[in-house]
Protein backbone atom coordinates (compact mmCIF):
# COMPACT_ATOMS: atom_id res chain seq x y z
CA UNK A 1 0.00 0.00 0.00
CA UNK A 2 1.85 3.50 -1.33
CA UNK A 3 2.27 5.56 2.11
CA UNK A 4 -0.11 8.61 0.56
CA UNK A 5 -2.91 6.97 0.46
CA UNK A 6 -2.67 5.31 3.94
CA UNK A 7 -5.04 7.81 5.51
CA UNK A 8 -7.78 7.18 3.09
CA UNK A 9 -7.80 3.31 3.10
CA UNK A 10 -7.79 3.49 7.35
CA UNK A 11 -11.14 6.34 6.80
CA UNK A 12 -12.60 3.84 4.45
CA UNK A 13 -11.53 0.61 6.14
CA UNK A 14 -13.53 2.17 9.70
CA UNK A 15 -16.77 1.58 7.93
CA UNK A 16 -19.14 -0.83 8.65
CA UNK A 17 -20.37 -0.98 4.71
CA UNK A 18 -18.13 -3.14 2.18
CA UNK A 19 -16.82 -0.53 -0.23
CA UNK A 20 -15.05 -0.81 -3.58
CA UNK A 21 -14.42 1.32 -6.31
CA UNK A 22 -14.22 0.30 -9.89
CA UNK A 23 -12.83 2.39 -13.25
CA UNK A 24 -14.74 3.58 -15.91
CA UNK A 25 -13.99 -0.03 -17.53
CA UNK A 26 -15.51 -1.69 -14.51
CA UNK A 27 -12.14 -2.76 -13.32
CA UNK A 28 -11.87 -3.18 -9.05
CA UNK A 29 -9.33 -0.62 -7.83
CA UNK A 30 -10.31 -0.50 -4.37
CA UNK A 31 -11.69 -3.13 -1.66
CA UNK A 32 -12.00 -2.09 1.74
CA UNK A 33 -11.62 -4.67 5.20
CA UNK A 34 -15.51 -4.60 5.62
CA UNK A 35 -15.95 -5.89 1.83
CA UNK A 36 -13.60 -8.55 3.18
CA UNK A 37 -15.56 -9.11 6.04
CA UNK A 38 -18.75 -9.78 4.56
CA UNK A 39 -17.62 -11.49 1.09
CA UNK A 40 -14.47 -13.53 2.73
CA UNK A 41 -12.69 -11.93 -0.87
CA UNK A 42 -9.22 -10.09 0.02
CA UNK A 43 -8.37 -7.28 -1.26
CA UNK A 44 -5.36 -9.14 -3.07
CA UNK A 45 -8.67 -11.33 -4.73
CA UNK A 46 -10.25 -8.45 -6.09
CA UNK A 47 -8.35 -5.18 -6.76
CA UNK A 48 -7.16 -5.98 -10.54
CA UNK A 49 -10.32 -7.93 -11.39
CA UNK A 50 -13.27 -6.53 -13.47
CA UNK A 51 -16.85 -6.79 -11.61
CA UNK A 52 -17.82 -8.65 -15.03
CA UNK A 53 -15.35 -11.83 -13.90
CA UNK A 54 -18.34 -12.53 -12.49
CA UNK A 55 -16.91 -13.49 -8.87
CA UNK A 56 -19.11 -11.61 -6.27
CA UNK A 57 -21.68 -13.18 -9.10
CA UNK A 58 -24.29 -11.06 -7.96
CA UNK A 59 -28.04 -12.72 -8.25
CA UNK A 60 -31.57 -10.51 -8.14
CA UNK A 61 -34.44 -12.83 -6.72
CA UNK A 62 -35.19 -14.53 -9.60
CA UNK A 63 -31.93 -15.59 -10.11
CA UNK A 64 -30.95 -13.26 -12.90
CA UNK A 65 -26.97 -13.17 -12.84
CA UNK A 66 -26.58 -9.35 -12.78
CA UNK A 67 -22.74 -9.10 -13.69
CA UNK A 68 -23.88 -10.91 -17.19
CA UNK A 69 -26.52 -8.30 -17.33
CA UNK A 70 -28.84 -5.89 -15.88
CA UNK A 71 -25.80 -5.18 -13.62
CA UNK A 72 -26.62 -1.84 -11.90
CA UNK A 73 -23.53 -0.76 -11.38
CA UNK A 74 -22.90 -1.19 -15.23
CA UNK A 75 -25.74 1.00 -15.87
CA UNK A 76 -25.07 3.69 -13.86
CA UNK A 77 -21.57 3.63 -15.43
CA UNK A 78 -23.58 4.60 -18.59
CA UNK A 79 -26.07 7.18 -17.71
CA UNK A 80 -24.62 8.31 -14.39
CA UNK A 81 -27.77 7.73 -12.34
CA UNK A 82 -27.18 6.57 -8.88
CA UNK A 83 -28.96 3.38 -7.55
CA UNK A 84 -29.92 1.14 -4.78
CA UNK A 85 -31.02 -2.52 -5.05
CA UNK A 86 -31.00 -5.87 -3.18
CA UNK A 87 -29.33 -8.82 -4.59
CA UNK A 88 -27.74 -11.78 -2.97
CA UNK A 89 -23.67 -12.16 -3.27
CA UNK A 90 -21.73 -15.28 -3.97
CA UNK A 91 -19.62 -15.65 -0.49
CA UNK A 92 -16.54 -17.35 -0.93
CA UNK A 93 -17.57 -20.11 1.48
CA UNK A 94 -20.22 -20.89 -1.26
CA UNK A 95 -23.07 -19.41 0.43
CA UNK A 96 -25.42 -17.18 -0.80
CA UNK A 97 -25.86 -13.64 1.08
CA UNK A 98 -28.47 -10.90 0.96
CA UNK A 99 -27.09 -7.47 0.85
CA UNK A 100 -28.37 -3.98 0.38
CA UNK A 101 -26.28 -1.85 -2.43
CA UNK A 102 -25.77 1.44 -3.36
CA UNK A 103 -24.02 2.18 -6.55
CA UNK A 104 -22.78 6.36 -6.82
CA UNK A 105 -21.27 7.14 -9.99
CA UNK A 106 -17.96 9.16 -9.44
CA UNK A 107 -17.50 12.25 -11.68
CA UNK A 108 -14.42 14.60 -12.86
CA UNK A 109 -16.66 17.46 -14.12
CA UNK A 110 -19.36 16.17 -16.05
CA UNK A 111 -17.46 12.75 -16.97
CA UNK A 112 -18.03 9.88 -15.41
CA UNK A 113 -14.74 8.31 -14.52
CA UNK A 114 -15.61 5.13 -12.04
CA UNK A 115 -18.06 4.40 -9.49
CA UNK A 116 -18.44 3.01 -5.95
CA UNK A 117 -20.54 0.42 -4.57
CA UNK A 118 -21.48 0.17 -0.74
CA UNK A 119 -23.11 -2.99 0.05
CA UNK A 120 -24.06 -4.42 3.88
CA UNK A 121 -25.65 -6.91 5.56
CA UNK A 122 -28.20 -5.76 8.44
CA UNK A 123 -27.13 -8.93 10.64
CA UNK A 124 -23.21 -7.60 10.30
CA UNK A 125 -23.49 -4.57 11.74
CA UNK A 126 -24.37 -0.82 11.27
CA UNK A 127 -24.39 1.24 8.56
CA UNK A 128 -21.79 4.51 7.97
CA UNK A 129 -22.92 6.48 5.18
CA UNK A 130 -20.59 8.45 3.25
CA UNK A 131 -22.07 10.97 0.64
CA UNK A 132 -21.30 11.48 -2.92
CA UNK A 133 -18.80 14.02 -2.77
CA UNK A 134 -17.02 12.39 0.08
CA UNK A 135 -16.67 8.88 -2.58
CA UNK A 136 -15.39 11.12 -4.78
CA UNK A 137 -12.78 13.06 -2.98
CA UNK A 138 -11.70 9.91 -1.40
CA UNK A 139 -11.26 8.11 -4.97
CA UNK A 140 -9.97 10.87 -6.75
CA UNK A 141 -7.89 13.21 -4.32
CA UNK A 142 -4.80 12.65 -2.07
CA UNK A 143 -5.77 12.46 1.19
CA UNK A 144 -2.19 14.18 1.99
CA UNK A 145 -2.09 17.31 -0.09
CA UNK A 146 -6.01 17.51 -1.08
CA UNK A 147 -4.71 17.49 -4.52
CA UNK A 148 -6.06 15.50 -7.68
CA UNK A 149 -4.54 12.10 -7.69
CA UNK A 150 -3.16 9.84 -10.05
CA UNK A 151 -6.38 8.69 -11.21
CA UNK A 152 -7.62 12.49 -11.41
CA UNK A 153 -4.73 13.13 -13.28
CA UNK A 154 -5.04 10.56 -16.10
CA UNK A 155 -8.41 11.49 -16.90
CA UNK A 156 -7.51 15.60 -16.79
CA UNK A 157 -4.83 14.20 -19.38
CA UNK A 158 -6.65 12.86 -21.73
CA UNK A 159 -9.22 15.50 -22.15
CA UNK A 160 -6.46 18.06 -22.49
CA UNK A 161 -5.32 15.13 -25.08
CA UNK A 162 -9.03 15.57 -26.48
CA UNK A 163 -9.22 19.40 -26.61
CA UNK A 164 -5.40 19.49 -28.47
CA UNK A 165 -6.59 17.47 -31.42
CA UNK A 166 -10.04 18.70 -31.94
CA UNK A 167 -9.44 22.58 -31.10
CA UNK A 168 -6.12 22.75 -31.45
CA UNK A 169 -5.52 24.20 -27.88
CA UNK A 170 -1.48 23.62 -26.75
CA UNK A 171 -0.28 23.09 -23.52
CA UNK A 172 2.56 21.54 -21.60
CA UNK A 173 3.37 18.96 -18.45
CA UNK A 174 5.54 19.13 -16.26
CA UNK A 175 6.60 16.48 -13.60
CA UNK A 176 8.53 17.61 -10.41
CA UNK A 177 10.09 14.95 -7.88
CA UNK A 178 12.02 16.20 -4.59
CA UNK A 179 15.70 15.70 -4.79
CA UNK A 180 17.12 13.51 -2.13
CA UNK A 181 13.81 12.91 0.04
CA UNK A 182 14.65 10.06 1.36
CA UNK A 183 16.99 11.55 3.22
CA UNK A 184 14.51 13.34 5.00
CA UNK A 185 12.38 10.49 5.92
CA UNK A 186 15.50 8.86 6.96
CA UNK A 187 16.61 11.41 9.20
CA UNK A 188 13.76 13.33 10.40
CA UNK A 189 10.83 10.55 10.23
CA UNK A 190 7.83 9.97 7.82
CA UNK A 191 5.71 12.28 9.59
CA UNK A 192 8.35 15.13 8.50
CA UNK A 193 8.03 13.74 5.14
CA UNK A 194 4.79 14.15 5.15
CA UNK A 195 4.97 17.77 5.99
CA UNK A 196 7.48 18.40 3.72
CA UNK A 197 5.39 17.06 0.96
CA UNK A 198 2.47 19.51 1.74
CA UNK A 199 4.82 22.30 2.21
CA UNK A 200 6.12 21.32 -1.65
CA UNK A 201 2.52 20.65 -2.69
CA UNK A 202 1.63 24.52 -1.70
CA UNK A 203 4.73 25.92 -2.89
CA UNK A 204 3.73 24.50 -6.52
CA UNK A 205 0.77 25.55 -6.43
CA UNK A 206 0.78 28.80 -5.71
CA UNK A 207 3.94 29.32 -8.13
CA UNK A 208 1.33 28.53 -10.69
CA UNK A 209 -0.65 30.31 -12.75
CA UNK A 210 -4.48 30.71 -11.40
CA UNK A 211 -5.58 27.99 -14.23
CA UNK A 212 -3.02 25.53 -14.47
CA UNK A 213 -3.75 21.92 -12.69
CA UNK A 214 -1.16 20.29 -10.23
CA UNK A 215 -1.90 16.94 -9.06
CA UNK A 216 0.55 14.19 -6.73
CA UNK A 217 0.92 11.84 -9.34
CA UNK A 218 2.34 9.22 -6.18
CA UNK A 219 5.25 8.91 -3.58
CA UNK A 220 7.50 12.28 -4.01
CA UNK A 221 6.47 13.01 -7.61
CA UNK A 222 4.05 16.04 -8.60
CA UNK A 223 2.44 16.96 -12.30
CA UNK A 224 1.27 20.16 -13.85
CA UNK A 225 -0.70 20.65 -17.07
CA UNK A 226 -0.24 24.49 -18.33
CA UNK A 227 -2.78 25.25 -20.79
CA UNK A 228 -2.38 28.29 -23.45
CA UNK A 229 2.01 27.96 -23.07
CA UNK A 230 4.38 28.38 -25.28
CA UNK A 231 7.87 26.40 -24.50
CA UNK A 232 9.32 29.35 -23.41
CA UNK A 233 6.71 30.22 -21.20
CA UNK A 234 6.76 26.56 -20.02
CA UNK A 235 10.37 26.71 -18.99
CA UNK A 236 10.02 30.08 -17.21
CA UNK A 237 7.30 28.98 -15.03
CA UNK A 238 9.26 25.90 -14.32
CA UNK A 239 12.48 27.59 -13.58
CA UNK A 240 10.37 29.51 -11.20
CA UNK A 241 8.92 26.80 -9.42
CA UNK A 242 12.60 25.38 -8.81
CA UNK A 243 13.28 29.05 -7.89
CA UNK A 244 10.93 29.46 -4.96
CA UNK A 245 10.56 25.60 -4.22
CA UNK A 246 14.40 25.67 -2.82
CA UNK A 247 13.47 28.90 -0.85
CA UNK A 248 10.58 27.42 1.48
CA UNK A 249 11.97 26.14 4.68
CA UNK A 250 10.00 23.89 7.84
CA UNK A 251 10.46 24.38 11.04
CA UNK A 252 11.06 21.06 13.11
CA UNK A 253 11.88 21.90 16.69
CA UNK A 254 15.59 23.60 16.15
CA UNK A 255 16.07 22.98 12.59
CA UNK A 256 14.95 24.19 9.32
CA UNK A 257 14.51 21.84 6.65
CA UNK A 258 14.51 22.92 3.00
CA UNK A 259 14.33 20.44 -0.31
CA UNK A 260 15.16 21.15 -4.02
CA UNK A 261 13.16 19.96 -6.77
CA UNK A 262 14.09 18.89 -10.12
CA UNK A 263 11.70 19.26 -12.79
CA UNK A 264 11.10 17.77 -16.66
CA UNK A 265 8.68 19.36 -19.00
CA UNK A 266 7.62 18.87 -22.30
CA UNK A 267 4.66 20.25 -24.63
CA UNK A 268 2.44 18.59 -26.32
CA UNK A 269 2.63 17.37 -30.18
CA UNK A 270 0.31 16.02 -32.66
CA UNK A 271 1.92 12.76 -32.03
CA UNK A 272 1.41 12.43 -28.86
CA UNK A 273 -1.19 10.39 -26.50
CA UNK A 274 -1.35 10.98 -22.65
CA UNK A 275 0.92 8.06 -22.46
CA UNK A 276 3.35 9.31 -24.13
CA UNK A 277 3.41 12.73 -23.48
CA UNK A 278 3.50 11.80 -19.47
CA UNK A 279 6.70 9.46 -20.55
CA UNK A 280 8.67 12.27 -22.52
CA UNK A 281 8.45 14.76 -19.17
CA UNK A 282 9.29 12.13 -17.14
CA UNK A 283 12.30 11.69 -19.36
CA UNK A 284 13.30 15.36 -18.98
CA UNK A 285 12.87 14.70 -15.39
CA UNK A 286 15.31 11.60 -15.33
CA UNK A 287 18.03 14.12 -17.35
CA UNK A 288 17.24 17.03 -14.90
CA UNK A 289 18.37 14.30 -12.02
CA UNK A 290 21.12 13.24 -14.05
CA UNK A 291 22.27 16.93 -14.38
CA UNK A 292 23.03 17.62 -10.91
CA UNK A 293 18.66 18.03 -9.77
CA UNK A 294 17.56 21.73 -8.61
CA UNK A 295 17.12 22.19 -12.55
CA UNK A 296 14.60 22.22 -15.58
CA UNK A 297 14.98 19.92 -18.49
CA UNK A 298 12.69 21.22 -21.39
CA UNK A 299 11.83 18.14 -23.99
Amino acid sequence: MSYELCYCEDLLNDLHEGVYFVDKDRGITFWNESATRITGFTAEEMIGIFCYDNLLNHVDEQGTQLCLGGCPLHLSLQDGAPRNAQVYLHHKNGHRLRVDVKIRPLFIGDEIVGAAEIFSNSHLGERADLSVQDLERLALFDSLTQLPNRRYIDTFLENQIHDFHSLGIPFGVMMLDLDFFKRINDAHGHSAGDAVLKMVAGTFQSAMRKNDFVGRWGGEEFVAVLRGVTHLELRMIAEKVCRVVAQASLSRGAECLRVTVSIGAAMVTEADNAYTLIQRADRALYESKHAGRNCVTLL
